[in-house]
């Protein structure tokens, strides 16, 4: 009996392993997710999804040309999602250059250009809805297109749609892959500005691009050209222009950890600090009426004179892995949070006799640790995702208002007196800012897979995407 048992379990063992590969081989991964969970999901290969992508962008420019940049009225209906599917022709529409930066025209997630709609019923019905190409990357928007950076196969592509239909307009690709976990693909969210799309990829390739061609006017490479190492997720900061130079953070040493290029000509323009690079964006800021560059390094936050990257003041933060930005909470103030291993603090800035500018901790908590996320200021409140949960402090005690409501390691904006999340399980979510409780007005799916991605919005019109779908939803009055 013990003989046939014996056997009994090693049959059982072998059908468990043969089943296992069987799954593997046929895509199913195990997707961790970035709030500490792990789940099980049937995924393609980095070639497969290329080739899905352009199978779908094939059919769409078979349709013939894109319109000329449009938009629907609120309550008509969606075209499909199918790239083959008929469609009716919108009214068009002005557009703008409002969203041309990472999380918005001041980098802090605040929507103000129009009042947005706040009635979304049981869900909301996309304008579009199509396959993206792998990574973390947001979008930024003008003059009705909409520019992010992809991974399609073993290129990095920097892409340009059409802001209303969806319909691709231009690629520009180079050879490129980076992967980490279960998730590849770039991390920086490009910038526009005057005409042209400033883009980083993910192992430190950096290109000007025409944004109405997609035509490469000049390139060099961060790491390289800084001496220094790629960080453990990829070089994720989005580059940032200040008057005539775009600006990133490479992380190399002998004063090349903040790089200035010039933006016309991609020449070197200046470099400052010795700090190994974190994963927050440079941020341009009026401190104490002192214009500077506010970014986080490995070790530290400070403020840098943007035309020669001079520091200007310091505060020792030891957060390796800091992607939450930080938040201009008043004149002279600033709030910085992180993981949950580095308490949240608000700090306030002050200049000595000399004009040197210093700053100290007003106050401390625990209560909220953006992981991945950023949080947004609102008449005097900061909300954000206190790990995976949303949570809302004062910004002048950092006392707790209240938490509710689990979107993961989510993202979200704000825009007229409403927090928009999107959850890490890829649904929208609609949440009154208010400090008195959590509201949750609605939730829906919106798109499939993990979702991480920051969203965008300009002239009405809400983007999102993760490393398997993109969509567009109006939100217009």
């Amino acid at each position: 009996m013990r003989k046939w048992s014996r056997r009994l379990v090693y049959v059982f063992v072998g059908l468990v392993v043969v089943g296992a590969i069987l799954l593997f081989a046929t895509g199913l991964r195990i997707i961790r997710y970035g709030s500490g969970g792990i789940g099980f999901a049937f995924t393609k290969s980095a070639d497969a999804r290329a080739a899905l992508i352009e199978k779908h962008r094939e059919a769409q420019r078979a349709q013939g040309p894109p319109p000329a940049p449009a938009q629907p009225a609120p309550q008509d209906a969606a075209p499909s999602a199918s790239p083959a599917a008929k469609t009716s022709s919108p009214a068009a529409v002005a557009t703008s250059t409002y969203w041309t930066g990472f999380r918005g025209a001041e980098r802090d997630g605040h929507y103000r250009q129009q009042p947005v709609r706040t009635e979304w019923g049981g869900g909301l019905t996309p304008l579009w809805k199509q396959p993206v190409g792998g990574g973390y990357a947001s979008f930024v928007v003008a003059e009705g297109r909409a520019f992010t950076i992809e991974q399609r196969g073993r290129r990095e592509v920097a892409a340009a749609y059409d802001l209303v239909t969806g319909r691709e307009l231009w690629t520009s690709a180079w050879s490129g892959l980076f992967q980490v976990q279960d998730v590849g693909g770039p991390r920086a969210t490009p910038v526009w500005h005057d005409g042209r799309v400033y883009v980083l990829g993910a192992t430190g390739e950096f290109r000007a691009l025409d944004a109405a061609t997609g035509n490469m006017l000049w390139r060099t490479d961060i790491l390289a050209d800084a001496g220094a190492s790629n960080l453990e997720f990829g070089m994720a900061a989005s580059p940032l222009v200040v008057d005539n130079t775009v600006v990133v953070t490479a992380g190399g040493a002998n004063g090349q950890s903040v790089v200035a290029y010039d933006r016309a000509s991609g020449k070197r323009v200046w470099g400052s600090l010795d700090d190994r690079a974190a994963y927050a964006s440079p941020m341009l800021v009026t401190l104490l009426g002192v214009r500077q560059i506010l970014t986080v390094t490995d070790t530290r936050l400070v403020g840098l004179a943007p035309e020669t990257g001079k520091l200007l003041w310091e505060f020792p933060w030891r957060s390796p892995g800091q992607a939450a930005q930080p938040i201009v909470a008043g004149p002279d103030r600033v709030f910085l949070s992180a993981s949950p291993a580095v308490d949240a603090v608000m700090l306030q800035l002050s200049a000595g006799a000399d004009g040197q500018l210093a700053a100290r901790e007003l106050w401390r908590t625990t209560r909220m640790n953006n992981l991945i996320s950023s949080s947004v200021l609102h008449d005097g409140f900061i909300y954000g995702l206190d790990g995976p949960i949303l949570a809302c402090i004062d910004a002048s005690t950092g006392e707790l208002k209240w938490k509710g409501g689990r979107y993961g390691s989510g993202q979200l904006i704000l825009a007229s007196g409403h927090l928009i999340v999107l959850s890490e399980q890829g649904e929208l979510a609609l949440v009154r800012a208010d400090p008195k409780a959590h509201h949750e007005i609605t939730r829906f799916t919106a798109i499939e897979g993990k979702s991480m991605n920051h969203p965008a919005m300009s002239d009405g019109i809400l983007l999102i995407r993760n490393a398997e779908e993109m969509a567009a939803f109006s939100l217009r009055k």
